[in-house]
């Protein structure tokens, strides 16, 4: 193997959207840097595979409601 072509890997703190923190080793940023993440992987819908009503409404029935024909 070639020297000197890896990337420094090293420990940053992770800072999850309910405010907890752990730490990790990663080569991004530099040695204690912290990385707020903006998906959280407790509660977003994609990782824990519930699902979230938004509104009740369809979008065509909002659309015309608020923009309703006028004949």
């Amino acid at each position: 193997m070639r020297k000197d072509i890896h990337p420094e890997y090293h420990t940053i703190n992770i800072v999850m959207t309910d405010g907890t923190k752990f730490q990790t080793r990663s080569t991004w940023g530099k040695e204690g840097d912290e990385m707020k993440l903006l998906i959280d992987p407790k509660s977003h819908p994609a990782y824990t595979g519930q699902r979230r009503i938004m509104d009740t409404e369809g979008r065509m029935d909002k659309f015309n409601k608020r923009y309703g024909r006028k004949s």
